[in-house]
C-alpha cells in the first residue's frame, strides 16, 4: 500500500493515537516510577484495563482518551493538518512539533 493511500485509511490513524498513548503512559510511568498495577490503581481502573492500553489492544472514544490524557498531565492536542502536506513526510510536521 502507497503512503498516500495508507493515509486515508481509519486503521492508520487508530494505530497512531493507540501508538501516541502508549509511548506517553509508558513515560508517566518511568517518571513516576509506578509499575503496571500502580498505573491501575493511579487511574482507578483494573489491571486487566492497563494491561490492554499497553498492549495497543484498544478503540477508545474521544471522552477516553482525553480523561486519560489529562490523568497523566498530558495536555490532548489533536490538530488538522492538510493531507497533501502530511504526505510529504511525518517527520516534517514532528520536527515542527518539538521545536
Amino acid at each position: 500500500m502507497e503512503r498516500s493511500e495508507l493515509l486515508k485509511s481509519e486503521g492508520y490513524w487508530i494505530a497512531k493515537f493507540q501508538t501516541d498513548l502508549y509511548r506517553e503512559l509508558v513515560s508517566f510511568m518511568e517518571r513516576t516510577h509506578r509499575n503496571s498495577s500502580q498505573l491501575a490503581e493511579y487511574l482507578g481502573c483494573s489491571k486487566g484495563y492497563v494491561s490492554q492500553l499497553l498492549k495497543g489492544n484498544f478503540d477508545h472514544k474521544i471522552s477516553k482518551l482525553i480523561e486519560l490524557s489529562l490523568a497523566i498531565g498530558k495536555a490532548p492536542i489533536l490538530e488538522y493538518k492538510d493531507m497533501s502536506g502530511y504526505k510529504k513526510g511525518q517527520h516534517i510536521y514532528d520536527k515542527k512539533e518539538r521545536g
